[in-house]
């Protein structure tokens, strides 16, 4: 049957600057098995699938599936879908926020400005600092010396992130990272940051390198979940301070702008731009 469908840019700074979702809504009726071979059609990090809540409290659910799996959260899903459902026509229950319901549970978003949102950042799943022996294997994989790394810390609320922190931003851009040389095999999740000198556009430099389903190297554009979990952790050793902005995507050719925020509370929030570009119909 045909279904609303959109294709949305998160974190862009420009047009087709950041990370495209594809966002497929009414999808109710579609099963699990569906909606992944469609995932795998699109050839996107990430296709998001908008359904009825079964949480009283939220206003949409979503379903997220990368070319390979679903995942409970993600963070450009949840800007791009959130803007999909509110451009639809979409009312949340609150006035203040709008309440997403995915594999996590409740994540709330808020507006930012005339076409911005932002996620409140949800709990680590494992944090704390990695073990040495990692700390080495992090350094052979990135191609620098061991002494190279600041700092590191796990810092997974899901995808199993673990942070590098390099001296400067231009030291990240440098990296030639390669999966090859693990003696892991190349199942590694790796964000690294550095920061960019006072008084530059942005504050921080991030780059997300993973592993696919075929253990192959991947680098995605921009990584809200990535920059939710970094900033957790940086802001809390005190080695950033909120609101700052982060880059990411500069060696692909893109111009990602993440905007962190942090409450009084200490809640964290990710937020970006998010604009439709394709917006039509779909038979699925």
């Amino acid at each position: 049957m045909l279904r609303r469908f959109r294709v949305i840019d998160v974190f862009g700074s420009q047009p087709f600057s950041g990370n495209p979702l594809a966002v497929v809504l009414d999808a109710d009726g579609l099963s699990g098995e569906e909606m992944q071979r469609f995932a795998r059609w699109m050839n996107l990090s990430e296709t998001a699938f908008l359904l009825p809540p079964t949480s009283p409290s939220a206003d949409y659910r979503v379903r997220i599936f990368t070319l390979a799996r679903e995942l409970p959260f993600a963070g450009h899903p949840t800007l791009g879908s959130c803007h999909a459902w509110l451009t639809a026509g979409g009312e949340p229950r609150g006035a203040e926020l709008i309440i997403q319901e995915c594999g996590t549970g409740l994540v709330p978003v808020r507006r930012r400005g005339a076409t911005g949102l932002a996620f409140a950042a949800p709990p680590l799943l494992r944090s704390g600092p990695v073990e040495e022996a990692l700390v080495q294997e992090l350094a052979t994989v990135l191609g620098i010396a061991r002494d190279a790394i600041v700092d590191s810390q796990w810092v997974d609320n899901g995808p199993g992130w673990v942070g590098v922190l390099l001296t400067d931003a231009a030291a990240v851009l440098r990296l030639e990272p390669d999966f090859r040389r693990s003696s892991g095999g190349g199942s590694l999740d790796i964000g690294v940051v550095g920061p960019h000198p006072k008084g530059a556009e942005c504050d921080l430099e991030v780059r997300a390198i993973f592993s696919d389903e075929h253990r192959a190297m991947r680098e995605d554009p921009v990584t809200g979940s990535l920059n939710a979990s970094l900033a957790q952790w940086l802001l809390a050793a005190g080695r950033a301070t909120a609101p700052y902005v982060a880059s990411q995507g500069t060696r692909l050719g893109r111009a990602g702008r993440v905007h962190i925020d942090q409450d009084v509370d200490g809640t964290v929030w990710v937020g970006g731009e998010a604009v439709t570009y394709v917006d039509g119909q779909i038979q699925i």
